[in-house]
């Protein structure tokens, strides 16, 4: 009795879609609908039972961990719990950098760091710091430096706004936005925010129950959305 199997939850089921170069494609919906577990999946957090995941046409699973995070990288909706606590900014930048670059010297090192963090609009004074002695805003900004130090073709976007301010939403989505024209970066953006997703993706994907339920231009799913499921979640969005 203690073996039978009770029930099966299928996370993510026939999930299929593309990401053009340059491309940012958002992925909606309800907590437990899946999206999380697409992004794993792209970044071999988890293995697929099935199917396959491919950049530029070859399945990731060729690549080994060092190539992928070359390839694709993923940033998290809660940066301190990505951060190592127990490294300073330095050390977990600089590891990046090494990756990037083996037998990079050790003023190049730095220089490179340095350059990271302006780029995410950092100062360069807080390399001998903890992420613990920075705002939810500036561990983002640390962890969107570490994603893009390895120059990848594909950042997947856990929710990386939700838990902060509006403003400072603002500022971190522009973030995004700017580094997207400076890298030619691709982007999966999951978020449950519709109107944040059609406001900054040219594609919408909807998933409900581990399945897409619904695909298109943004903005026109945002205006005419086919599916029930869709138009639920239109309803949801106050004033609207």
């Amino acid at each position: 009795m203690l073996r039978r199997t009770v029930s099966k939850f299928t996370a993510v089921d026939s999930v299929s879609f593309e990401i053009n170069p340059g491309e940012m494609v958002g992925l909606v919906g309800e907590s437990g609908s899946g999206k999380t577990t697409v992004g794993k999946l792209c970044v071999r957090l988890y293995a697929p039972d099935s199917g396959e995941i491919s950049v530029n046409n070859e399945n990731i699973v060729k690549y080994g961990r060092k190539m992928l995070a070359r390839k694709v990288q993923m940033i998290f909706q809660d940066p301190f719990t990505s951060l190592n606590p127990r490294l300073s900014i330095g050390t977990i930048l600089g590891e990046c950098a090494r990756i990037k670059q083996p037998g990079i010297g050790n003023q190049e090192l730095l220089d490179t760091v340095k350059d990271l963090l302006n780029t995410v609009g950092m100062p360069a004074d807080i390399l001998d710091l903890y992420p613990h002695q920075f705002s939810g805003g500036q561990k983002q900004r640390i962890a969107i430096a570490r994603a893009v130090s390895l120059q990848p073709e594909l950042i997947i976007a856990d929710e990386p706004v939700s838990h902060l301010d509006a403003s400072i939403q603002s500022q971190i989505i522009d973030l995004f936005l700017l580094l997207k024209e400076k890298f030619n970066l691709s982007y999966l953006f999951i978020s449950h925010d519709l109107l944040l997703v059609a406001s900054i993706t040219g594609r919408m994907l909807v998933m409900n129950r581990g399945k897409l339920v619904e695909q298109g231009v943004s903005k026109k799913i945002l205006k005419y959305p086919e599916q029930e499921y869709t138009k639920k979640l239109m309803d949801s969005i106050p004033l609207l």
